[in-house]
């Protein structure tokens, strides 16, 4: 993992994700938008909330957050018009070892890349009919339901001893509005979400997906684009993640 406070990456930053573009399945390049730029940012890419799929994301941790403090995340999500799907995730992780650790169809190992910054992550990922993860979030069923029997295993070989799916505690859940774009500039396709908490704050995404091999060629483009577009890359990253899980920990605490 790297600092994100800065806009660019250090020549020995680079070598390292060249490294590791070599072992992973993809790259998905993220920026998120400074809160001053949003609106200039809907417009210019021609965003409009009505083309917008709805989601609803659930994550699932101790109200002290002891996983995301061992790098991992257990999430899970339904989406209008679709289904539902969990995730088990590591972060950060060496990706040739656990490949070689965990050989399934379902684990996807991929590195984010962000102004200033990346990480790699392994996920082991399922899908579910879509009232599943609601009946879950209310309480009719347990967590553990959510998550296939790999998955299961997946987060006890990594999780912090004694913590057990069944114990963590629900953080969400958080709305996301999620729009695909096609700007016929770009190669690549384009996805923005727009993350809404509870307490009114926003965080605004847009990202794209590229093979590792094409990485420092598409960052390039899409950093090109971006800037044409007059988007500030060089503000301090949020993360969506942390911000949700930080605040629903703020909650639980404050009901204690």
């Amino acid at each position: 993992m790297t600092d994100q406070s800065q806009g660019r990456i250090s020549d020995a930053q680079v070598a390292e994700l060249l490294a590791l573009t070599r072992d992973v399945d993809s790259v998905e390049l993220k920026m998120t938008v400074p809160d001053s730029d949003r609106r200039a940012a809907v417009v210019a890419l021609g965003m409009d909330a009505l083309d917008a799929q709805i989601r609803q994301v659930y994550f699932f941790d101790t109200p002290d957050l002891r996983l995301d403090k061992h790098g991992v995340v257990v999430r899970a999500r339904r989406a209008q018009r679709r289904g539902a799907d969990s995730v088990v995730k590591l972060r950060p992780v060496a990706p040739a070892h656990i490949q070689e650790a965990w050989a399934s169809d379902n684990l996807g190992v991929e590195v984010d890349a962000m102004p200033g910054g990346f990480v790699c992550s392994a996920s082991m990922k399922a899908t579910w009919e879509p009232t599943l993860v609601k009946e879950v979030a209310s309480g009719a069923k347990a967590i553990h339901k959510a998550y296939s029997k790999e998955q299961r295993s997946f987060f006890t070989a990594h999780a912090p001893e004694g913590v057990e799916l069944d114990d963590l505690s629900i953080l969400g859940p958080i709305t996301v509005l999620k729009l695909k774009l096609h700007p016929p500039e770009l190669r690549m396709r384009l996805v923005a979400e727009l993350w809404l908490y509870p307490d009114g704050s926003r965080i605004l995404e847009l990202s794209a997906k590229c093979p590792p091999a094409e990485t420092f060629q598409a960052a390039a483009e899409l950093r090109g684009f971006l800037t044409v577009k007059g988007l500030d890359l060089s503000g301090e990253q949020q993360t969506k993640t942390k911000s949700a899980l930080e605040y629903f920990s703020a909650q639980l605490s404050g009901s204690d």
